[in-house]
């Protein structure tokens, strides 16, 4: 049967799914499962359940370091989701960070073409993508280099997606998909994307630097996922985003979602260089990660701005309105307790 024929009937497909536990991850098992998918997981003993609960689902305990357990979680299953990621953006433990981002992509992929998998979607990220000096947003072409790369998380994204280009030579159908940042539900950890909705929703922005993201609701990066299955080219990147949006720009939605009032004063960069420094020794000394990451901050000194036009021309990528993510978003941190809902101005 056609590949991409019986993935959309979703007949007799076995998805595995690893970071199902996560941000993505979550949102894109729920995507599956309401496409009739039947979904196996990859989950470690610690791993928390809260994203991924009550649903009906296979899980298998392993870890990313384990061939064998993969080869054994593997067995039985048609497309790879390889999602999972230590997402930090602080250069502490960056040994881990390594381990777990490349080392863990080498191990799962090989596996994959080992045991045979007919189609993998390997999860990167924008920030392993290059930004145009000419304030143009980047797209899965810009050229980049390891160097240009900021911390640990950045440069093991950089090297995992080297990896997976790698085994795709050796014939392995692996597709790569480069998510913006996404928002919306099931953000339990939350990322540092959420934890800044967090911090603005319960009144603890005091400031914003003149920066830049592009938003994307986490739904459309779930289903992102599948239409790369789907329809992606095999060896092909494809940036799984939507609007470009100033800090500012994000603040005023949130101010009109949540009455709460948008700062009006902007923090110049050597401040905010300071301030995370002063972070990062607090949390080295409570062994703890910091609140504002300096790679976080040197990372805001550029716009990151991308360009989803592939995804959308190829994949037919939904792009769900920002203010509808955001919305969503702050409804869920309200409803589980993250922050408190103010009075609507």
């Amino acid at each position: 049967m056609d590949w991409m024929a019986r993935a959309e009937g979703a007949k007799d497909v076995r998805a595995f799914v690893t970071g199902a536990t996560g941000f993505v991850g979550a949102n894109l098992v729920r995507e599956l499962l309401q496409d009739g998918v039947t979904v196996r997981v990859l989950v470690r003993p610690s791993s928390p359940r809260a994203g991924i609960e009550g649903l009906e689902i296979e899980e298998v305990q392993g870890d990313l370091t384990e061939r064998e357990g993969l080869r054994r979680a593997l067995k039985g299953c048609q497309v790879l989701y390889h999602v999972a990621a230590r997402y930090s953006l602080s250069s502490r433990d960056a040994a881990a960070t390594y381990r777990a981002n490349v080392e863990g992509t080498r191990n799962i992929l090989e596996v994959a073409l080992e045991v045979g998998i007919e189609r993998v979607v390997y999860t990167s990220t924008v920030g392993a993508l290059g930004i145009p000096k000419n304030g143009l947003p980047g797209t899965e072409e810009t050229p980049v280099t390891l160097e240009q790369m900021i911390g640990p998380y950045k440069r093991s994204k950089f090297l995992a997606e080297r990896e997976a280009e790698r085994i795709a030579g050796l014939g392995l159908p692996v597709v790569i998909v480069n998510p913006s940042a996404p928002v919306g539900p099931w953000d339990v950890k939350p990322t540092p994307t959420g934890r800044m909705i967090v911090d603005y929703l319960n009144g603890q922005m005091f400031g914003y630097l003149h920066t830049g993201l592009n938003l994307v609701h986490a739904r459309d990066v779930a289903r992102g996922h599948i239409l790369a299955a789907q329809r992606g080219r095999i060896g092909e990147k494809y940036i799984l985003g939507n609007r470009n949006l100033t800090l500012r720009e994000i603040f005023g939605i949130l101010e009109q979602i949540s009455g709460v009032p948008a700062p009006r004063f902007r923090i110049p960069y050597p401040v905010a260089v300071l301030a995370a420094c002063a972070f990062e020794l607090y949390a080295r000394l409570g062994r703890q990660e910091p609140r504002v990451p300096l790679n976080a901050v040197r990372m805001a000194h550029t716009m990151m701005f991308f360009d989803p036009s592939k995804a959308i021309r190829e994949l037919e990528l939904p792009q769900t309105p920002v203010e509808e993510a955001l919305q969503e978003a702050a409804e869920w941190y309200w409803v589980h307790g993250y922050a408190r809902r103010r009075v609507q101005r």
